[in-house]
């Protein structure tokens, strides 16, 4: 298969932080951008940082729901109940 040459500009800090992570996996920069451009194109974008806390909150809160626990103040125990108030007594 051909290969074909991009180019790309990033800010000095990102070239530095990327040729560092290229370096301590043992590999290069453009074979890092290959790499990131083919799994985007095999998987899609990756899932952002919003969207991820979004799943985790909506998966957190069905799980909670599948329990038959809800959020709810009439889930909650009594004041007394909570802190054992009739055994002080």
């Amino acid at each position: 298969m051909a290969m074909k040459n991009i180019t790309v500009s990033v800010d000095e800090e990102t070239y530095r932080r990327s040729r560092i992570k290229a370096a301590e996996i043992g590999t290069s920069v453009s074979a890092l951008v290959r790499a990131y451009l083919s799994d985007l194109g095999e998987h899609g974008a990756p899932e952002s940082r919003f969207d991820r806390l979004r799943r985790l909150q909506d998966e957190t809160l069905e799980a909670i729901r599948s329990r038959g626990g809800g959020l709810r103040a009439a889930d909650n125990l009594p004041r007394d109940a909570l802190h054992q108030r009739d055994a002080l007594r």
